[in-house]
């Protein structure tokens, strides 16, 4: 059973940073793709970041294109979130998940424990 873990989140000022790790218990990322994903209150869960731990170009919605990045530590086997630049629309609870590569689909009916972010303006 994947279990992945989203921490790294909490409040920062807009135009502030913070970087999310998304730690797997029982799973490496060799392999398989990896999204970040983010919900607001009363809005649906929108997709902001994936890649391929292998390789390839990183994907990015255009909300947060230039502003995070997507990136991995095979020794930790952990995925990272850096997100600058950060402004108030980006408040939501991240999640990360394993996908089916080049979309936003997941592979496995796992979100896992997300981490709040909230931007103050």
């Amino acid at each position: 059973q994947v279990q992945l873990v989203a921490s790294g989140g909490g409040s920062v000022q807009a135009g502030g940073s913070l970087r999310l790790s998304c730690a797997a218990a029982g799973y490496t990322y060799s392999g398989n793709c990896m999204a970040w994903f983010r919900q607001a209150p009363g809005k649906q869960r929108e997709g902001v970041a994936r890649f391929y731990p292998g390789g390839g170009v990183p994907y990015y919605a255009d909300s947060v294109e230039g502003r995070f990045t997507i990136s991995q530590d095979n020794a930790k086997n952990t995925v990272y979130l850096q997100m600058n630049s950060l402004k108030p629309e980006d408040t939501a609870m991240y999640y990360c998940a394993v996908v089916i590569c080049l979309s936003w689909n997941l592979k496995y009916n796992s979100w896992g424990q997300g981490t709040q972010v909230t931007v103050s303006s």
